[in-house]
C-alpha cells in the first residue's frame, strides 16, 4: 500500500528493484541486466515489483512517492569507450597535461599484478585526443588575481575550431579557476552563445581543488559522460513520466546518497560507483538501528566484490579516484572492487600450471556455463553449483533452472588440466576467489589504521551469503551478518531507496598555522551559500536541511592530507587547540601512534561541507520476541554437499530462509535458501536469526 520508496540498482549481472510501503513491508524483485540500454532493465525489474503487488505499472508509478536511481552507464561508457567526443580548451602552454599524467600512470598499490610488472603498463587510450585540446592566452594567480586577460579572441577562435572538429562536449580548465572562476565562466559564455545546446563543463564547478593533472582528468571525463548520460537519464526521466511517476527521478551518488536526475545530468562524475556506495549507505542505516558502528560493506555480485568501511556510524571516504588509470578530484565513499564475481572464469595458467580466479567475468551474456547460454569456461557459480551449494533447480526462487551438468563437465577440464579431482577443484575455485576477497579487506582496514576485528561484516550481492562465512572467518571479525535475509540480494537497491539527498561543496584555502579564525569563516560562509542555492533549487524545506562541515589538514612540507570533522559551523580562535588534537588523533590513527610531528606548523588545504537532507526511512522494526522454534515449513529435503574442511560430500539439512523467524538457530554445516540467495554455513559455525531478521554467521569459539 502506497505511498511507496522505491530503489533500483543496476549491476554488470542483475537489475535489482527494492520497494518498501507505508507499513514497512518490503519487495525486492531481479531482472537481467540489459547493457545495451539499461533503462529496460530498470523498467522489467519495477514492472515485476507492480505485478508481485497485484498493481497495474501506472497506478503503481502513481503511488512512489521517491524513486532513487543507482547507474553504471557511466562507468560501463568509461570502460567500453562509448562517450562523447570531447575538446578540452586549456590555459596557453599547459594543453599537454591530461596526456603527461603521473609518474604512475594511474597504477595503485591496490594491484600487485600490475605494481610488480609496472614496466610493462602504458598510459589508457587518450579519452582527449590531442588533436582536440586547443590553449587560449589568460593567466589567474595563485592568489586568484588576474594576471593576463582572457584574450576573446583566441576563446572564439578555439570554439570555432574545436565545433568544425564535431566534438559533442567542450571542457574548460584553466589554471588557478578554483581560486577566482571568471574566465572559466567567460569561456563558458562564449561556448553557449555558439553552440547553446552543446554540453560544457567546468573545472571550478567539478573539482575545486588544486592538482592541474587531477582537476583537468575531472573535467574532461565528465564532459567525455555528459552527452551519453543527459540522453540517458532524460529518456529515463521521460518515459517514468510517461507511465504515471509524478516527483522528481533521484539518483544516487558517490557521495553516499543522492542528488536530483538535473544536478546528475550536469555532474555525471558524480553518479561514478554510486552503485556500491547504495550498499553502504543501506549498511549505515541499519548499523544505527543495531548499534554497531563498525561495519565492512562487501557486495559480491556477478562480475565484481567490492567494498567499503564505516566507523562510528561514518563511511570512510576518499578524495582521489582512479577510473581506468586516470585520476580525479572527487569526494566519494571509499569503495575497493577487484573482479571476483560469481561470474569470474577460473582458468589454469598454462606457464605457471596454477589455478588462476578472476578478473575476467563471464557477465549477464553468456553467463556462467551452468545457464546453459554457450559459455565453456568455468566461473565461481559454476564451483558453487559442483560443491552442492547452490540447487541447481531453485536458482533464483526457480526462475532459471541450471545445468549441473554443464557445470560439472567444465570443471572437470580445470581438474584435468591440474591433476585434481573434481570437487578438489571446484572447492579451490571457491577458496581462491574467498582469500582474493579476504585480502582486499585487510587492505582497505589495515591501511587505513582498522583492526578487522573490531568490525562486523555485512555480506550482500547475489554472491556473498555463499562465501562471507569463508572469509569472514580468515579475517577475525565478529560476526557476518547478512541483512534482512532475502533482501541481501538486493541491498544496493535498498540501500538507494533509504539514501539522503546529499550535496558536497568544497574550497580550497591553503593557510599556515597560526589560523586566521575571520578566513575560515568566510570561506565557510560561502560553501553554506552554495549549498543553500542547490537546496532550495532542489526544493527542500529549511527545516529538513543538515550540515556538516570538516577540514583537510596536514603537517606543513607533506602533502598527504587528513580530513577532520568540525562539530561546529564556525570556529573562535578559542577553538583551534581542539581541532589540532583531532588532527593529531586522526593522523596517528592513520599512520601509527607517535607519528604526528607536534612541534611542526600546520596547514589547512581544503574546507568541505556536506549538506544533506533526510528522507523517509524504511520501517525496520524489532521483533516483539524471539523463538527458538523452527517451523516445519523452513525444512527441505537435504543434499550431499562437500565440505572443504572434511574433505568429503555429506548429507546435509537444507532450509527455506522465507520460513526462518527471530530468534531460530541453526548449527552447521548447513544451507539456507531464499528467493535471491544462498547462505552457506560451514562446520563449526552456526547462524541465529536476529530481532531485526537479519541473518548472522557466529563463528563460536576461535581459541
Amino acid at each position: 500500500m502506497g505511498p511507496y520508496l522505491v530503489g533500483v540498482d543496476i549491476g554488470g549481472t542483475f537489475t535489482d528493484c527494492v520497494v518498501m510501503d507505508s507499513n514497512g513491508g518490503i519487495t525486492a524483485t531481479k531482472s537481467s541486466s540489459t547493457p545495451q540500454n539499461f533503462a529496460q532493465g530498470m523498467l522489467a525489474s519495477m514492472r515485476v515489483a507492480s505485478d508481485r503487488l497485484g498493481l497495474a505499472f501506472d497506478d503503481f508509478c502513481r503511488q512512489i512517492s521517491v524513486l532513487t536511481h543507482g547507474t553504471t552507464a557511466g562507468t560501463n561508457a568509461l570502460i567500453q569507450r562509448r562517450g562523447a567526443r570531447v575538446g578540452l580548451i586549456m590555459t596557453r602552454g599547459h594543453e599537454d597535461v591530461i596526456h603527461i599524467m603521473r609518474g604512475s600512470r594511474g597504477v595503485t598499490s591496490r594491484d600487485m599484478t600490475k605494481v610488480v610488472h609496472f614496466p610493462e603498463s602504458g598510459k589508457p587510450t587518450p579519452i582527449v585526443p590531442k588533436s582536440l585540446i586547443r590553449g587560449v592566452s589568460e593567466r589567474i594567480d595563485c592568489f586568484g588575481e588576474v594576471v593576463v586577460a582572457l584574450n576573446e579572441a583566441e576563446a572564439n577562435a578555439a570554439i570555432d575550431a574545436l565545433l568544425a572538429e564535431g566534438v559533442e562536449a567542450i571542457g574548460i580548465c584553466f589554471l588557478w579557476s578554483f581560486k577566482q572562476p571568471s574566465h572559466e565562466q567567460r569561456m563558458k559564455a562564449l561556448v553557449k552563445a555558439r553552440a547553446p545546446d552543446l554540453f560544457v563543463t567546468c573545472s571550478h564547478e567539478i573539482a575545486p581543488k588544486w592538482g592541474e593533472y587531477e582537476r583537468t582528468t575531472a573535467t574532461a571525463l565528465n564532459a567525455y559522460l555528459g552527452p551519453l548520460m543527459a540522453r540517458y537519464l532524460g529518456n529515463l526521466a521521460s518515459e517514468l513520466k510517461a507511465s504515471g511517476y509524478r516527483n522528481p527521478l533521484q539518483i544516487t551518488q558517490c557521495g553516499g546518497g543522492s542528488v536530483s536526475v538535473t544536478r546528475a545530468m550536469e555532474s555525471p562524475l558524480l553518479t561514478l560507483d554510486s552503485g556500491p556506495v547504495s550498499g553502504v549507505t543501506g549498511s549505515v542505516y541499519l548499523g544505527r538501528l543495531m548499534d554497531t558502528p563498525n561495519i565492512i560493506t562487501t557486495d559480491m555480485g556477478g562480475t565484481s566484490f567490492d567494498v567499503g568501511i564505516i566507523e562510528q556510524n561514518q563511511p570512510t571516504y576518499a578524495f582521489v579516484s582512479n577510473v581506468v588509470q586516470y585520476e580525479y578530484f572527487l569526494p566519494k565513499v571509499d569503495i575497493q572492487a577487484i573482479g571476483a564475481g560469481g561470474g569470474s572464469l577460473a582458468r589454469v595458467d598454462p606457464v605457471a600450471r596454477t589455478l588462476r580466479v578472476g578478473p575476467d567475468s563471464a557477465g549477464a551474456d553468456p553467463g556462467p556455463v551452468c545457464y546453459g547460454r554457450g559459455a565453456q569456461t568455468p566461473t565461481v557459480t559454476d564451483a558453487d553449483v559442483v560443491l552442492g551449494y547452490i540447487n541447481p533447480d531453485n536458482f533464483l526462487g526457480g526462475r532459471i533452472r541450471l545445468d549441473r551438468d554443464a557445470a560439472v563437465a567444465s570443471i572437470q577440464t580445470v581438474a584435468d588440466q591440474l591433476g585434481l579431482t573434481l570437487m578438489e577443484t571446484a572447492s579451490g575455485i571457491a577458496r581462491i576467489a574467498e582469500f582474493r576477497m579476504a585480502d582486499i579487506i585487510r587492505k582497505m582496514t589495515v591501511e587505513k589504521g582498522f583492526d578487522p576485528r573490531d568490525f562486523v561484516l555485512h555480506a550482500f550481492g547475489g554472491a556473498g551469503p555463499a562465501h562471507a562465512s569463508v572469509f569472514g572467518a580468515e579475517l577475525g571479525v565478529q560476526r557476518v551478518i547478512i541483512p534482512q535475509k532475502e533482501i541481501a540480494s538486493t541491498w544496493c537497491a535498498f540501500g538507494a531507496a533509504s539514501a539522503d539527498i546529499l550535496h558536497l561543496h568544497e574550497q580550497v584555502d591553503i593557510q599556515v598555522s597560526p589560523f586566521d579564525a575571520r578566513r575560515i569563516n568566510e570561506t565557510l560562509a560561502a560553501l553554506e551559500a552554495r549549498a543553500i542555492a542547490q537546496l532550495d533549487q532542489d526544493g527542500i524545506a529549511r527545516s529538513r536541511r543538515r550540515y556538516q562541515f570538516s577540514i583537510d589538514m596536514r603537517h606543513r612540507g607533506q602533502i598527504n592530507e587528513v580530513e577532520v570533522t568540525l562539530p561546529e559551523r564556525r570556529l573562535k580562535p578559542s577553538q583551534f587547540e581542539g581541532l589540532r588534537q583531532r588532527f593529531y588523533e586522526r593522523y596517528e590513527q592513520l599512520y601509527g601512534r607517535g607519528s604526528s610531528y607536534r612541534d611542526a606548523r600546520l596547514e589547512i588545504v581544503t574546507l568541505r561541507l556536506r549538506a544533506s537532507a533526510p528522507t523517509r526511512r524504511p520501517n525496520l522494526v524489532c521483533a516483539p520476541r524471539l523463538t527458538k522454534r523452527i517451523a516445519k515449513a523452513s525444512h527441505r529435503d537435504p543434499r550431499a554437499v562437500y565440505w572443504e574442511s572434511l574433505r568429503r560430500k555429506i548429507s546435509t539439512p537444507i532450509f527455506d530462509g522465507a520460513h526462518l523467524v527471530p530468534g531460530n538457530t541453526i548449527e552447521g554445516p548447513a544451507i539456507i535458501e531464499t528467493t535471491d540467495t544462498t547462505v552457506v554455513i560451514h562446520p563449526g559455525r552456526s547462524l541465529v536469526v536476529d530481532a531485526f531478521g537479519n541473518f548472522e554467521i557466529r563463528f563460536g569459539d576461535r581459541t
